[in-house]
């Protein structure tokens, strides 16, 4: 018998947060490569810009759009936008994040915290509550939080951000639990330290990053973007069906020592 391969998104949409960083470009290019149409939000149009640019896909399978996730107006906008144009959302990929400072959770000041909460946690939650609905009228759908390693261990100076990822974390169980009568799974996926372009920038080159930190990971080395994107797509078409109200660590083994 013979069988013929179908994308594994293929006619769904997909709304993607965070869309211009190199993990978000990631995960966009997979997403259209496994048949999805996707709307990339991000706050900086420009970056935006430049990412619709490397993406290789038609205009009617990609819309773009400046959203800032911690504007309960413009992520609500953003949300029926998209949902207007294609008449159907059927997956969010919350992966907006801010880089927070390496300080100790005494010496954190307020403004740096809220920072954190908002940006990564409090847009999560409110793209989810304005994708929810729509997702419920499609009879189904998935909300992904793209989370952290950093979410389950603690790590020193990074409190916030642990918090911020931690808090990802639950609200995808709680998404789970909620609206599972809606046909809604929610999920966290949980990435270890990954070869984007702010981490080479933080470290100065891909090859001291890996010095730094690859010893860390019982895989002995970092992840890539493509790893990741590879699995977020997964987790948010069918053949994840059964998969909800869990963390899906993709770590290297860092949180299993």
């Amino acid at each position: 018998m013979t069988t013929t391969a179908t994308p594994a998104l293929d006619g769904k949409s997909v709304i993607l947060t965070g869309a211009a960083g190199g993990l978000g470009q990631a995960i966009a290019a997979h997403c259209l490569l496994a048949g999805a149409r996707v709307a990339l939000l991000d706050r900086d149009p420009e970056l935006l810009a430049q990412c619709r640019q490397t993406l290789d896909a038609p205009d009617a399978r990609v819309l773009t759009r400046v959203c800032d996730v911690t504007d309960a107006d413009a992520t609500r906008a953003a949300v029926e936008h998209a949902a207007a144009h294609w008449g159907a959302i059927h997956a969010l990929v919350n992966n907006a994040a801010t880089v927070t400072p390496g300080n100790k959770v005494a010496d954190l000041t307020p403004e740096q915290w809220r920072q954190a909460l908002d940006v990564n946690l409090t847009g999560a939650w409110l793209m989810s509550k304005y994708a929810i609905p729509h997702m419920a009228r499609a009879g189904g759908g998935v909300v992904l939080n793209i989370a952290s390693q950093l979410g389950s261990v603690a790590a020193p100076g990074r409190g916030a951000y642990g918090a911020s990822k931690a808090g990802l974390i639950a609200l995808a169980r709680a998404i789970a639990v909620d609206h599972a009568a809606d046909g809604i799974r929610g999920l966290s996926l949980s990435p270890g330290a990954v070869l984007t372009s702010r981490l080479v920038a933080r470290y100065g080159s891909a090859q001291a990053a890996g010095a730094a930190l690859s010893a860390k990971y019982p895989a002995g080395r970092l992840g890539t973007t493509e790893e990741i994107a590879q699995t977020a797509v997964f987790l948010i078409s069918d053949a994840a069906s059964f998969i909800t109200g869990t963390d899906i660590r993709a770590d290297g083994g860092y949180t299993a020592l």
